[in-house]
């Protein structure tokens, strides 16, 4: 079954990075004349789950266009506790407040799915912002982007039914791998949603039984996205109606 994705801003292909194609949509806009800045810098890496991309309070490192897989952008409590407040895929980045000459993360961000990723020291990205506006601009653009999903899954967490917002977050993590198949467990879904593992348990239940998903230990299996997208809340359609004509925009 064909998924929607996010839309699609690819304007051109570029070359291979370490013999590695790009499908980072933020690399892909790239103009040539602010490729060589960007593209030498760059180190092709595996990304595996649970993976830490950034700590929250402490001075980013690296900064990662994701090729593949997915991460979690979370914001944690002192007691240990966390919740997502953002997703992100092959459409963006890790490292947004470099963009704004900014040094250190105010977010945890971990690998959810892992994958691929191009990585840049943050220290080599100021420096080549400094030669390459079009992808300071569009860091800048993806930032616009992340701050409106993280506003509107925060309103989503406090108001919405966890049945609502587990479909939201699947068919958010369906558009970034795009495949039916999302790995993951109710534990970490359960962070993920700043719920408790038994509610998660109870909302992919009913999802089951209704026949949107199947729940295998680790992973779920999307079966109806056009139900599965019924059921979900507004705030799916919200965040990517906005996306969209963001995009549009930005061309």
């Amino acid at each position: 079954m064909a998924t929607k994705s996010l839309p699609s801003v690819v304007s051109r292909q570029l070359p291979q990075i370490e013999g590695n194609p790009v499908r980072n949509e933020l690399l892909l806009r790239i103009p040539s004349s602010e490729c060589s800045s960007v593209l030498s810098q760059l180190t092709f890496i595996s990304l595996r789950n649970h993976d830490v991309l950034q700590e929250c309070g402490e001075q980013i490192k690296y900064v990662y266009f994701i090729d593949s897989g997915l991460a979690s952008v979370l914001n944690s409590m002192r007691d240990g506790k966390t919740v997502e407040v953002g997703l992100t895929g092959k459409e963006g980045c890790t490292g947004l407040p470099i963009a704004a000459g900014l040094k250190t993360s105010a977010s945890l961000i971990v690998v959810q799915v892992g994958g691929t990723a191009f990585r840049m020291t943050a220290v080599a990205l100021s420096k080549a912002l400094c030669e390459c506006p079009i992808l300071s601009k569009r860091m800048q653009q993806y930032s616009q982007v992340m701050s409106m999903q993280g506003a509107q899954i925060a309103a989503c967490n406090r108001l919405h039914e966890v049945e609502e917002r587990l479909a939201r977050w699947l068919l958010m993590s369906q558009d970034r791998l795009e495949t039916n198949l999302v790995p993951l467990t109710h534990e970490f879904l359960a962070h993920m949603l700043g719920t408790r593992r038994s509610s998660v348990t109870v909302a992919a239940g009913v999802l089951q039984k209704a026949g949107l998903i199947t729940y295998t230990r680790g992973e779920v299996t999307i079966e109806d996205r056009a139900r599965l997208e019924d059921a979900s809340c507004e705030c799916y359609d919200h965040i990517r109606k906005h996306t969209q004509t963001w995009a549009q925009e930005s061309r």
